[in-house]
């Protein structure tokens, strides 16, 4: 299939792109330590991503230190942290790329020991997430029953995440992006599975999704409704969240963001394989972004793994943009390989989180790997 589609250019808020490729955030856990700020090794990796007209979503960002769930990842609520970010998009504008900061708060993805004073995550309810986390020093633990945040402590929450837009703001960012997907905290109020509360923030739909429209509400008021996406996960495959009426759910929430004037909406299509070096989709999982587009009547950006020609095809038929992720990784002129239907680089799934920069910095470009042969 031809990748004409991804190649045209599209209006996407306060932005003119010139193609329809964007780099889906990836957590890869090299921020300076301590402090969680980003270095110029990071600046270097964003830049190698970078495309003229290009969107590039930066790594999950914690609004607060109680908001940390992974050692290595970057905050942005420190001045550390936010002249860190300052390198890393001017290095982006440097290459006449757009860069939005995905903000988050892991909520009961996390551990103790991430945790201000030692404290146990805080949660929507005290119900710990199946399995294994990690701890601070990286090591895989059992997961920790969270502490249920009081009703009094949300307004903190939802003031953290308007900071961190404006930190943002401050760090040269293009706008931002709400995490609301992938089993973090505003995730979990969203699902019955995670979410047994009683107060205005727990039981009906619109009570769960109370707490992320509040948190949007506040990020549009401190920047504008046009530097500011959301992403969710309707069929998310993390373990603990679910919701008996996953349709009913978000097309609340969607028709609910549809009326802020975002940017954009960022959907995870349902994978078959979550670890797969072909990134295959799953052909009998709902599709996200057909299901929820018009109900939020604005830009839509599906992730979720494609590959070229289901990308191609996505853009054409069923979504406005298509976010790659593992392919980014390996790939830093990927926009360019599928332009060209260059032969791709593999992952190297071992350097994915942590390290330095080999498996960061060090994937050869298409050029260099032509002049070699």
């Amino acid at each position: 299939m031809s990748v004409d589609a991804l190649f045209q250019p599209l209006s996407l808020g306060a932005l003119q792109l010139q193609h329809r490729v964007v780099m889906a955030p990836l957590t890869r856990l090299r921020s300076r330590q301590p402090g969680d700020a980003p270095q110029a090794l990071n600046a270097v990796y964003y830049a190698q991503r970078a495309t003229p007209g290009g969107l590039i979503i930066a790594e999950a960002t914690d609004i607060s230190n109680g908001a940390r769930g992974y050692p290595g990842a970057p905050g942005v609520h420190s001045a550390e942290q936010i002249q860190g970010w300052r390198a890393v998009t001017d290095a982006v504008h440097g290459e006449r790329g757009f860069i939005f900061d995905q903000i988050w708060h892991t909520g009961r993805v996390s551990h103790s020991s991430l945790q201000p004073g030692g404290a146990l995550p805080v949660a929507p309810s005290a119900i710990a997430r199946p399995g294994h986390h990690m701890d601070a020093r990286g090591r895989t633990v059992p997961t920790e029953t969270p502490r249920a945040l009081e009703l009094h402590e949300i307004p903190g929450i939802v003031a953290d995440f308007a900071q961190a837009a404006r930190n943002a703001r401050d760090a040269g960012f293009d706008g931002v992006e709400v995490h609301g997907a992938n089993g973090y905290l505003l995730d979990q109020f969203l699902h019955s599975s995670a979410n047994q509360r009683t107060d205005v923030y727990g039981g009906s739909i619109p009570n769960r999704a109370r707490l992320l429209l509040e948190v949007v509400d506040a990020v549009i008021a401190a920047w504008s409704p046009d530097r500011v996406g959301v992403r969710l996960s309707p069929w998310g495959q993390t373990p603990g969240i679910d919701d008996p009426d996953i349709p009913g759910l978000f097309n609340y929430v969607t028709r609910e963001l549809g009326r802020r004037g975002l940017a954009y909406l960022h959907l995870v299509e349902p994978r078959a394989d979550q670890q797969s070096d072909a990134n295959a989709l799953n052909p009998d999982a709902p599709d996200a972004s057909s299901t929820f587009r018009a109900a939020f009547g604005r830009p839509v950006i599906a992730a979720g793994g494609f590959v070229r020609e289901t990308a191609a095809a996505a853009a054409a038929e069923r979504t406005d943009l298509v976010a790659v992720g593992r392919a980014f990784i390996a790939n830093p002129d990927l926009v360019q390989r599928l332009q060209r239907d260059a032969p791709l680089n593999p992952a190297d799934e071992s350097s994915f989180y942590g390290g330095t920069d080999a498996g960061y910095i060090d994937y050869p470009p298409w050029a260099r790997r032509r002049e070699a042969l």
